[in-house]
């Protein structure tokens, strides 16, 4: 190993990381929710052409990774030890982060349609579970578990399979700045979920109510505990 390249790779991220208003787009980052580049100026304090110039550095540097979704791109962490990298930093210096406040109206946030799969907080914990139950593979593929469990749920996997669609991935959600479930799989579930009326859905709106039904199903069956807000009834517009 080079020790002088990596003695001068350290100092190039170090200083990427020592500029103040670059620091506070980092820092943002660490609640795990991707931010545009508007977002992170405001959070910097910077004009939107000087918050381009920091993230093509943060980025150069292995430090940010961008996602583009339709006309938007989207900032995030490049991974876990950048965040790991920056907690400790924390810890020196101390005191604590603000938080993420969305500004997306409840009723597109709760629970909604994206496109054909379910998006908002309902999307995201869906998502999740399907993770932490070992139903998904990090490649988004179902396991020989998650399989089965779908197939126990009524949904036809190998006719999924057969689709001219991509068959699973991660959906950046508007709202929550965080992945929930898309392609055929993500369609198949909001299928499932309207066909066993666990949620209920406007005919000129996006918006999704959870039913008591639903609520209880989704406990039961998959492990899915929501909170009360996605129980709600909301009226919605076009997101």
């Amino acid at each position: 190993m080079d020790v002088a390249h990596t003695d001068g790779r350290a100092a190039r991220i170090a200083s990427a990381i020592g500029e103040p208003a670059r620091a506070r787009m980092l820092y943002c980052l660490m609640a795990g929710h991707a931010r545009t580049a508007t977002e992170l100026a405001v959070v910097a304090e910077v004009s939107p052409s000087t918050a381009s110039v920091h993230l093509t550095r943060l980025k150069a540097e292995g430090l940010v990774k961008v996602l583009v979704q339709g006309k938007h791109r989207y900032h995030s962490l490049q991974g876990p030890e950048v965040a790991r990298v920056l907690e400790s930093l924390s810890v020196l210096a101390g005191g604590p982060r603000p938080k993420f406040v969305p500004n997306t109206p409840n009723r597109l946030r709760a629970a909604r349609t994206c496109y054909d799969h379910i998006a908002g907080t309902l999307g995201v914990q869906l998502h999740d579970r399907l993770e932490s139950a070992g139903w998904l593979t990090s490649s988004y593929d179902l396991t020989p578990t998650g399989n089965q469990a779908f197939e126990k749920l009524g949904v036809d996997v190998a006719e999924m399979r057969g689709l001219h669609r991509r068959f699973a991935f991660a959906c950046l959600d508007w709202s929550e700045r965080r992945s929930h479930l898309g392609g055929a799989l993500g369609a198949a579930l909001l299928t499932l979920a309207l066909r066993k009326k666990w949620v209920t859905q406007e005919l000129d709106g996006r918006a999704l109510s959870v039913t008591t039904l639903g609520r209880r199903d989704m406990r039961t069956r998959l492990g899915v505990e929501l909170s009360s807000k996605c129980g709600e009834h909301y009226d919605t517009t076009a997101e």
